[in-house]
């Protein structure tokens, strides 16, 4: 062949690929993410509305909450104070007598925003004030009563002590002071570990009021629609005082 013939063929092959329609669309560029996302581990700062307790709390009470905080993204609040959020004590472990410590374990089920918005969770506790009574175990959001060892051994002292003064008191009457003093020691140490026995440990209590921390077990994502306040009623608003006056 030629180099005339492979110069004509070089041109025309150059010439069909410019004229295809598809050669010259560039690729669809990626989509941009819109919307308001909150990701996983984001912390909302919450407000209990009911007590729990593992005294009268029962597995599968429910518990509501209220955002103590405004929560952002991208600027913009997305999750704005007085927001609802439910939640379910799903065990209960009560504290044991002489040993054994209580056990909560709250789990957070929905978010409703102001405006009706809702997202549906599984979010665990991450943080609680110091107003509540018991220990946060923070891996498992399950909130543990204190240990009362102190106490037990304060309370088996005190009726060791008083078993003791008694004693004495009818030994010295019997004649026998040392003996009595013994004796009643003996039986005031027993009187106190049986009461220690029958009594159970500290509850563990989170009162109403009391601050919590949620942590998102997921991402959330909202639209521009959805965390428009404009029509939403504020949380905590009293009604408008009446301007009819009383009178004859």
């Amino acid at each position: 062949m030629s180099l005339r013939s492979v110069l004509i063929l070089t041109f025309l092959a150059g010439g069909l690929a410019a004229q295809d329609p598809q050669a010259a669309i560039p690729p669809p560029a990626q989509p941009i993410a819109a919307g308001y996302t909150l990701d996983a581990g984001t912390k909302v700062p919450l407000s209990l509305i009911n007590s729990i307790s593992t005294k009268s709390s029962l597995e599968g009470d429910r518990v509501y909450l209220e955002t103590a905080f405004p929560v952002l993204a991208k600027g913009r609040i997305v999750i704005p104070v007085g927001s609802w959020v439910a939640g379910t004590v799903t065990e209960v472990k009560k504290p044991g007598r002489a040993k054994g410590r209580g056990e909560l374990y709250i789990r957070f089920d929905t978010l409703t925003l102001p405006n009706g918005v809702t997202r549906e969770l599984r979010s665990r506790m991450d943080g609680m004030d110091a107003s509540s009574t018991g220990e946060l175990d923070r891996s498992e959001g399950k909130v543990k009563s204190e240990g009362n060892e102190a106490g037990d051994l304060r309370t088996v002292a005190e009726t060791t002590g008083a078993g003791a003064s008694v004693g004495a008191i009818a030994g010295n009457a019997a004649g026998h002071g040392m003996t009595g003093l013994g004796v009643g020691a003996a039986a005031g140490a027993v009187g106190g570990l049986i009461y220690v026995l029958a009594s159970r440990g500290p509850d563990a209590v989170i009162a109403k009021g009391s601050t919590l921390e949620m942590v998102l077990d997921r991402a959330i994502v909202f639209n521009d629609s959805e965390v428009d306040f404009g029509g939403a009623v504020p949380p905590h608003v009293p009604p408008p005082a009446s301007t009819a006056k009383g009178g004859n």
